[in-house]
């Protein structure tokens, strides 16, 4: 057997392993959709426009259609500019609509479907190597009941964004560095949020490395590993880097250019005060104050569940990535409704609950889990014809 005929036997085994998770996690998805076609219909609203052409949508298709330079002044002073919008998903967008029949719209919402399955499988390799098969399924599973998880099928770019995030720590986790750095890199053209994985890459890197210089003596490493770290954690920055400061040189402020784009959406970092002020303001009266009380449980739940991760030891890069996507989404200055789906990347954070549910009988874990893809379903429809994801 040739080499290739190897690669292409290991990738058949590879799919053949996540088929379970693969096919529970489309047969959630499809219920998701299902639910919201018949929400929308009984609303006399169309389903697909609400999956591909509304809020950030809009302005991806707006990019691929038009380039960069589109903005909107509001009455207020604020310039809502497109250069906020990253670019891998307005490019595949437009080289969907170049080679098929179908519109911008339309290339969004299936670059997302096919980038969910690719997210799926990520989150499974990861989790399989982890902790194994079974908490593998689990884990994709609980990602895609989550109750925003109806995102992961609108044309947004959340899903691309996980598929290359967790095909990257696998490739870290597997000592395959420059893929991992490749993978990092279009992640960082994907969304901010590509920081995260380039931390992850770059803790991994500096950890190998100590191992390698203070270690007990013992070459473990195969023969040019640490060239193909170097170069892994130099690639993996540099799609971020270069939309930055391709933004900053274009709009002429300068490497933090960027920053003054984000401003105009009165977006930010403040280390999460404008967003304890917001539900502050929800407790000062009823019925808001549920709402408050929800969100403190929320954040106490995620922190919880962190710190679990940490003592369950999961691998660095999964802790670091986690933790980048966690305080980046809570300690955003802005956009408070939106921070469930910016969260939704950070699915290390679902492994503890994985790793649980993998512990019960087959039928009681489908029992959870066929439960919570009822319960996603209904508030997913009921949502998105609602506020939805600003």
């Amino acid at each position: 057997m040739t080499d290739l005929e190897t690669r292409a036997a290991g990738r058949a085994g590879a799919l053949r392993g996540a088929a379970p998770a693969l096919l529970g996690y489309a047969a959630v998805r499809a219920l998701g959709l299902l639910a919201l076609a018949l929400w929308s219909a009984s609303r006399d609203k169309s389903a697909y426009t609400l999956l591909t052409a509304r809020w950030d949508s809009l302005w991806y298709t707006r990019v691929a259609e038009l380039g960069y330079g589109y903005e909107v002044r509001l009455p207020n002073g604020d310039v809502h500019s497109n250069l906020a919008f990253f670019p891998l998903l307005p490019w595949l967008e437009r080289l969907g609509a170049a080679v098929t029949p179908l519109s911008y719209a339309d290339a969004g919402f299936v670059v997302s479907l096919l980038a969910s399955l690719a997210a799926a499988w990520g989150i499974f390799a990861v989790a399989d190597h982890v902790y194994g098969r079974r908490a593998g399924v689990c884990a994709v599973l609980l990602w895609a009941v989550l109750p925003v998880g109806i995102v992961q099928s609108m044309a947004y770019s959340e899903s691309l964004f996980t598929a290359l995030a967790a095909w990257s720590l696998y490739a870290v986790l597997t000592g395959r560095w420059v893929t991992a750095g490749a993978l990092a890199a279009l992640a960082g053209l994907t969304r901010p949020v590509g920081l995260a994985v380039t931390a992850a890459l770059w803790a991994a890197a500096v950890a190998a490395y100590l191992r390698d210089r203070f270690g007990d003596g013992t070459p473990e490493r195969a023969p040019g590993e640490g060239a193909r770290r170097v170069l892994g954690v130099l690639l993996a920055p540099l799609g971020a880097a270069g939309y930055v400061l391709w933004v900053g040189h274009r709009t002429g402020g300068g490497p933090l250019g960027y920053l003054d784009v984000q401003a105009g959406w009165r977006n930010g970092f403040d280390g999460g005060l404008a967003f304890a002020r917001f539900v502050a303001g929800r407790l000062t009266s009823f019925p808001s104050a549920l709402a408050g009380v929800a969100l403190i449980a929320g954040v106490a739940l995620l922190l919880w569940l962190y710190a679990v991760c940490v003592r369950q030891r999961q691998p660095l890069p999964l802790l670091v990535y986690a933790g980048v996507v966690t305080v980046l989404a809570l300690c955003a200055s802005s956009y408070f409704g939106s921070k469930p789906r910016l969260l939704m990347p950070a699915f290390p954070l679902l492994l503890p609950l994985a790793t649980a549910l993998a512990r019960l009988r087959t039928s009681r874990s489908a029992l959870v889990v066929a439960g919570a893809a009822l319960v996603s379903a209904g508030y997913g429809a009921f949502w998105l014809n609602g506020s939805g994801p600003p």
